[in-house]
């Protein structure tokens, strides 16, 4: 595997050793897990990809880019606190790897992306959350796709479920006052929040049908 999710990306940032070795298998393999239709090595690849280009006047690149690499490592759409669990997993598959500061850092980072609101002047986790949401910029067609994926991987949800639980998200997301927050990403602002609310117009339309059925 080589690219932006291949052993030598990883390990330009956590060095090249057989325990290295072992925690970037383990980082891809769970990425690679067969339920996830959306958040998979494709969408990591993506952000990486973003990282590497939002992040290079950050105070901490390297710790972004590890943060991207661990920001998903755990998802499961049965629970509430993957980006807990994932944060977790980055401290303990970094014990060695990197000094600690730079886990930690790594690991406040992932936790960020369970709400993508970065404190004013966080310019690493205004890289970090940016790049994650970039998705949401995408062409219609391409955001279609994506709105897709999430429902396939919450597909032990009925439709009246998913609906209600993806409104809250939607409206969450428009409520906050940007949705990126670095001058490079500014302009994906007007796309974004023009995908976001087609999207919530058709679920709410979808939500009112059902409930008058």
């Amino acid at each position: 595997m080589s690219g932006p999710v291949g052993f030598e990306a990883w390990a330009a940032l956590a060095g090249d050793s057989p325990i290295s070795r072992t925690e970037w298998a383990a980082v891809v393999a769970a990425w690679s897990e067969p339920h996830r239709r959306y958040h998979d090595l494709a969408h990591l690849a993506a952000v990486l990809g973003l990282v590497e280009r939002l992040a290079a006047d950050a105070p901490d690149p390297a710790a972004v880019a590890l943060a991207a690499w661990y920001h998903d490592v755990v998802y499961d759409p049965l629970r509430a606190d993957n980006e807990q669990v994932s944060a977790e997993r980055a401290r303990a598959g970094l014990r060695g790897l990197v000094p600690e500061e730079r886990a930690e850092e790594v690991a406040r980072l992932v936790l960020l992306t369970a709400a993508h609101d970065p404190e004013p002047g966080d310019a690493n986790g205004a890289a970090l959350c940016d790049a994650d949401l970039a998705v949401l910029a995408a062409p219609p067609g391409a955001y279609a796709g994506y709105a897709s994926a999430v429902r396939a991987e919450y597909g032990h949800l009925s439709d009246e479920e998913f609906t209600a639980g993806r409104i809250a998200v939607l409206e969450r997301l428009l409520g906050l006052p940007r949705l990126y927050r670095l001058p490079a990403a500014a302009e994906w602002e007007p796309l974004a929040r023009a995908n976001l609310s087609a999207e919530l117009t058709l679920l709410r339309q979808r939500a009112g049908g059902a409930s008058g059925a």
